[in-house]
């Protein structure tokens, strides 16, 4: 059975810079929509030329013998999916606007999608799309990242810090360190091990999470089998404070 998988959003939202990297990793067939425009020299974007590109999208992977499909296009129009039927969908909803108003307004949100991609980080979004059909397995030999912390609670921050390391490594190890109620620290592990799995939850066989003992020194006597790396952070990410939304929650009533 072959397999369309439609990445879809605002011109502008990075489509096709995912749609091939992920054709690449799944060895698919591409279809680029202003590819193929070119190729029949169709530059109508009425709502008849967009139902007729759409058309040439659907015959072309009924072509194809190929086991997986990727085609990038805005799909504004709800025919679009009814014509396609995409098996997997992925939005962009990395910009509000496009470059083309009159796309722009006829462009709605989609109702049904798989994946919603939210930053234009294609190393980064790739791995979930690969990872639906290629079903990555966890493997304890494998190079992976560590991450070592309180998570009281998992931020912004620290998502940021996963993505990186995940993008470097492949796969993170998640220790959590066991420090409920010592000091300002008012979530048991099993909220934060929640709270994980919810911020990360398109990333679920890439990681593993484990309570630590409140371990707060790393002692080495020589050069070891790893590397001690620093994740260059941006200043928006840099300064959110763990303590700072601690405090919002605690007016908001939703901790002690």
């Amino acid at each position: 059975m072959k397999t369309r998988i439609l990445i879809m959003g605002l011109p502008g939202s990075g489509k096709t810079t995912l749609a091939k990297k992920v054709a690449l990793e799944l060895k698919a067939d591409w279809l680029n929509a202003d590819k193929i425009r070119g190729n029949y020299n169709d530059w109508d974007f009425s709502k008849e030329g967009i139902i007729r590109q759409v058309q040439r999208m659907k015959l072309l992977a009924d072509k194809s013998k190929n086991k997986f499909i990727v085609a990038d296009f805005v799909c504004p129009l709800k025919k679009q999916m009814e014509i396609f039927k995409p098996h997997y969908v992925v939005w962009m909803d990395t910009i509000k606007k496009g470059r083309y108003p009159s796309m722009n307004k006829i462009f709605k949100s989609p109702k049904r999608f798989d994946l919603k991609v939210t930053s234009k980080d294609a190393n980064l979004w790739k791995i979930p799309i690969v990872d639906k059909f290629k079903k990555y397995k966890w493997n304890n030999k494998s190079e992976t990242g560590q991450m070592l912390g309180r998570f009281q609670p998992f931020h912004k921050g620290h998502k940021h810090i996963f993505y990186e390391i995940l993008k470097k490594k492949g796969q993170v190890f998640i220790m959590v360190k066991d420090v409920y109620k010592i000091g300002d620290n008012p979530f048991k592990f099993k909220d934060i091990n929640l709270m994980i799995k919810k911020e990360i939850k398109n990333f679920i066989s890439r990681f593993k999470i484990v309570k630590a003992p409140n371990i707060t020194n790393v002692y080495h006597g020589r050069t070891v089998g790893y590397k001690w790396t620093k994740i260059n952070l941006p200043k928006d990410i840099i300064n959110i404070s763990g303590t700072k939304i601690r405090s919002a929650l605690r007016r908001k009533g939703e901790i002690n």
